[in-house]
């Protein structure tokens, strides 16, 4: 088994503010860590598209992690510039995790259709965007955890074959 070393960041310009608790890094952090990630690093940014960048390559290329889980700022409101800044760090796009994430999503609420979260690879690391909203966040998560696991060995490296799994 290959690296589980997990960040998470949450984009809230309260939150960065201490105006506005982490609820959503925080149920995420509880249910990683239940799945066996190690979630090594927490914290709280503003929705700023620039500091969002230097965060996921700081993290990815300097701190070694094999995923980084974004929380906030997929939406249509002018500050949601997530996806925006995940595009441009990006190597590869993983569309079938975002579009996973939508469709489960979208049996609970209509406003699942307005998510402009993307999941991508930069180097050995997975990047995935999820909502702000506690309860979007953890379904949305839920919604790739059974493709996590295997797409972060083979993002690491793993040389087995896919069909053997």
């Amino acid at each position: 088994m290959y690296s589980r070393k997990t960040a998470i960041v949450t984009m809230s310009d309260l939150g960065s503010q201490g105006k506005r608790d982490d609820v959503s890094g925080q149920v995420l952090a509880e249910k990683l860590g239940a799945e066996g990630y190690e979630v090594f690093f927490r914290t709280i940014i503003p929705d700023d598209c620039q500091r969002i960048q230097e965060m996921l390559v700081e993290l990815a290329d300097r701190k070694g992690a094999a995923l980084i889980v974004t929380t906030g700022g997929t939406g249509v409101s002018p500050r949601d510039v997530t996806p925006e800044a995940t595009l441009c760090v990006i190597e590869k796009t993983v569309p079938g995790m975002a579009e996973a994430m939508r469709a489960a999503s979208m049996p609970k609420t209509a406003h699942a259709m307005l998510s402009r979260a993307v999941a991508g690879i930069r180097g050995k690391t997975l990047i995935l965007n999820l909502p702000g909203s506690p309860r979007g966040a953890l379904e949305n998560l839920e919604a790739v955890l059974p493709a996590l696991s295997h797409a972060l060995d083979k993002i690491q490296g793993d040389p087995s074959d896919c069909a053997a799994k």
